[in-house]
């Protein structure tokens, strides 16, 4: 087996065609436009290939790239992935197991919050038309049945998980309150106008796999005139940050590991850690290197499909102390308006000084830490662009300037574009 990977090693470059533009963030990185050619050199990775264009080397990603006479020799095959561009049997197929429920339901602080959400408006819930979409295993469903006395709760799941949240609904002894769908909520046939629409929607990056799409067609679809959409409002939140030892862990390791020079395979590391965000991050709130800022706001009410193509921010942050500034760290927050007039508003923050979530935070590395003192600037802006063909991936931008107030003033200015995709 062994002699059968240096041969593919070893292998004649390959000619790939891409599907859609890529602006390449770093000097190592390919920049190309749809239809253009690129020669595949290696595979170092499953997410990464090293190719050129035009005489010009670097990396591209994969999933922006297919084999060249592709649509030719497997026209059929291809066809069908490009009638998918929402990879939904890949999609809900992960939430037709256990897995990611079970990570969703063990985080308490999220469900928790659509419970609190539930009972404060329990009153008011009372012989309304409720809609729960992507039910999942249906807990707010069931929180809505428990605490409140909705007319009817229509439970939308498109998964194979529908099957045992009937069986979860008629367990519990709600199943003449709850009626669960299985179906996209594009597709989905209910007989009747809903008052609430409730949904957890929300992905890394807050936009991230862009369920919050048939959110809003179902809100177009379904939702009454003055009815109430939980979440009501989400903002995407931005802070530039340290990270020591992630940074320590992935880059510096390779300086002297058992007292010898492993530096030669540092742009390796760079170039397999640092190019694409970090999932899950946990930041300290001490890590913080100013205070955080709001850099996108979304107001459910209001919010349009075509808005989500392409979404941008600004921020400006004082540095109130001196550390490494090695990149941003990302989070959200979702508000829930009260059904009563005056009642109080409902929050769940994802952010480092409230209770951890699954969603912990997400880490955007710059190439090179950057030495900042107090009082020092950092301004710019942030950019989300759905990608065209996939729909449930993005590209997030960040464009920053920092300036410096110390005896010389000075700035600095970068940018760099992080894949996001499954």
């Amino acid at each position: 087996m062994q002699a059968e990977k240096e041969d593919e090693d070893d292998a004649s470059p390959e000619e790939y065609v891409a599907l859609c533009d890529f602006t390449g963030s770093g000097s190592d990185q390919l920049s190309f436009s749809s239809g253009d050619k690129l020669l595949v050199h290696t595979k170092p990775s499953s997410d990464w290939w090293w190719a050129e264009l035009q005489g010009v080397t670097g990396y591209a990603p994969a999933s922006y790239l297919q084999p060249d006479g592709a649509e030719e020799e497997e026209e059929e095959e291809e066809d069908t992935s490009l009638q998918d561009p929402w990879q939904d049997e890949e999609y809900f197929g992960s939430y037709g197991t256990l897995k990611l429920h079970l990570e969703m339901l063990s985080d308490k602080t999220r469900t928790e919050a659509y419970r609190q959400v539930i009972f404060s408006n329990s009153a008011s819930l009372r012989n309304k038309v409720v809609m729960d979409l992507g039910c999942g295993t249906g807990i707010i469903s069931l929180f809505c049945a428990q605490l409140a006395q909705p007319s009817v709760v229509y439970a939308v799941e498109a998964s194979s998980m529908a099957a045992y949240t009937r069986q979860l609904v008629k367990q519990n002894g709600y199943e003449e309150v709850v009626v669960v769908l299985q179906g996209r909520a594009e597709e989905i046939e209910l007989p009747e106008q809903v008052d609430v629409l409730v949904s957890e929607w929300m992905g890394n990056c807050l936009l991230f796999e862009f369920m919050v799409e048939s959110v809003l067609l179902a809100r177009d679809r379904w939702l009454r005139e003055g009815g109430v959409i939980w979440p009501s409002s989400a903002a995407l939140t931005l802070v530039p940050c340290q990270a020591d030892s992630y940074f320590s862990e992935k880059m510096a390791f390779w300086e002297q590991p058992y007292g010898l020079d492993f530096t030669p395979l540092q742009p390796l590391a760079h170039q397999e850690f640092f190019t694409k965000p970090k999932f899950s991050h946990l930041i300290e709130p001490n890590d913080c290197l100013s205070a955080p800022c709001d850099v996108i706001c979304l107001n459910m009410y209001t919010l349009q499909v075509k808005d989500l193509e392409e979404m941008n921010g600004q921020f400006h942050f004082c540095v109130e102390k001196p550390g490494v500034f090695h990149g941003f760290t990302a989070w959200f927050t979702v508000h829930f308006k009260s059904l009563e007039e005056g009642g109080t508003t409902v929050e769940l923050n994802t952010g480092p000084n409230s209770e951890p979530t699954h969603w912990k935070q997400t880490l955007f590395m710059l190439d090179k830490p950057v030495s900042v003192c107090a009082g020092d600037s950092i301004s710019g802006t942030i950019l989300l662009r759905r990608n065209p063909v996939w729909r449930r991936h993005m590209t997030v931008t960040l464009n920053w300037n920092i300036s410096s107030t110390g005896e010389t003033d000075s700035s600095q200015v970068g940018t760099k574009t992080f894949p996001m995709w499954r």
